[in-house]
């Protein structure tokens, strides 16, 4: 039996960020955990960021994750939510990076048809394809099964981003 390796999913936002936790088997997907960490709209931006960073880095504790996978932010009409995205999304990037692992990214199309199949899905078609792909899965929100979607793209996609990595080593 292969070893299984722990993956870390993690869809950033301000005001609530996704996290899933999945373990890949050789191709066997396992649900480990899922949830959300939150931010309290009415503290400044400094104290939310915070929140963040203090959640994830429970999480990252609690289950010891070996890769991570991070969403891209993808850029819309009001630029001031773009840059708080981004802002998020940074520490979403630097709580798995602290920790020791590299942290790939994808973009939200790429997510998509990973897991769907089509790069425009619905958030209803993502959630009911992580249920199929995890039958054991829970997750309290959409962010959460975003989280779990970043997650197996990242278990699809490893083997050649490994591949790479030791490449570039060599």
């Amino acid at each position: 039996m292969p070893t299984a390796i722990r993956i870390i999913g993690i869809d950033p936002g301000l005001r609530r960020t996704g996290w899933g936790v999945i373990e890949l088997a050789g191709n066997l997907l396992t649900f480990v955990a899922a949830g959300s960490v939150t931010s309290d709209a009415d503290d400044d931006l400094a104290r939310r960021l915070v929140s963040l960073h203090v959640g994830l880095t429970d999480i990252m504790g609690r289950f010891a994750p070996a890769e991570a996978a991070v969403e891209q932010t993808f850029v819309n009409r009001d630029a001031s939510a773009t840059l708080k995205l981004g802002q998020a999304r940074g520490i979403a990037m630097l709580v798995p990076a602290q920790a020791g692992l590299k942290v790939a990214e994808y973009a939200p199309n790429a997510v998509k048809k990973a897991v769907v199949g089509a790069g425009h899905a619905e958030k209803d078609q993502i959630r009911m394809m992580v249920k199929v792909l995890l039958p054991r899965a829970t997750f309290d929100s959409h962010d959460a099964a975003d989280a779990l979607a970043i997650a197996i793209t990242h278990a699809h996609h490893r083997g050649s981003l490994v591949s790479r990595i030791a490449a570039a080593t060599t």
